[in-house]
């Protein structure tokens, strides 16, 4: 099961249930495949909002499922300088559209790259560039939850 992106920026993720025997007493999975085990495991999911633990981890992956052949993301100093213009600006106002920024950028494959490195990087990352943009473009950082959920638009748009 892939992981869906919805609209408002939640994660919808595929979660393994725990094995349970016919007694339903919790089994743990047998690695070795055993066929006289008589558990079985089914798949749910959960929905991750920006912000809980996991999301970034879940936002990467369902990155990567867009274009599984796409190379390790490296991110350049212009592309990392048009993804911290991009993100303050759409910070600032809660109204702003992503598609009009993102059609501005001069090379948005550089920001969008530079926006794979952070999410690859998780939660101290993601604080890491939060902090970065308030001090290139002034004001307070942003809440790490937040940047990801803009993250998450722009690189949504962007694919």
């Amino acid at each position: 099961m892939e992981i869906v992106r919805n609209a408002d920026g939640t994660l919808v993720v595929p979660v393994q249930r725990p094995r349970r025997n016919d007694a339903g007493d919790e089994r743990e999975t047998v690695e070795d495949g055993d066929p006289h085990e008589a558990a079985t495991a089914s798949e749910s999911t959960m929905v991750l909002h920006p912000g809980e633990g996991g999301y970034d981890e879940a936002l990467a992956e369902w990155d990567h499922q867009q274009n599984p052949d796409r190379e390790p993301a490296v991110s350049t100093a212009t592309g990392r300088e048009a993804a911290m213009a991009l993100v303050h600006e759409v910070a600032e106002d809660p109204k702003h559209a992503i598609a009009p920024a993102v059609q501005k950028l001069d090379d948005p494959e550089a920001a969008g790259e530079a926006l794979r490195h952070v999410l690859v990087g998780g939660v101290p990352s993601v604080e890491g560039f939060a902090a970065e943009v308030a001090e290139a473009e002034g004001g307070d950082p942003i809440p790490a939850h937040q940047a990801t959920k803009i993250i998450g638009e722009v690189l949504a748009e962007l694919d």
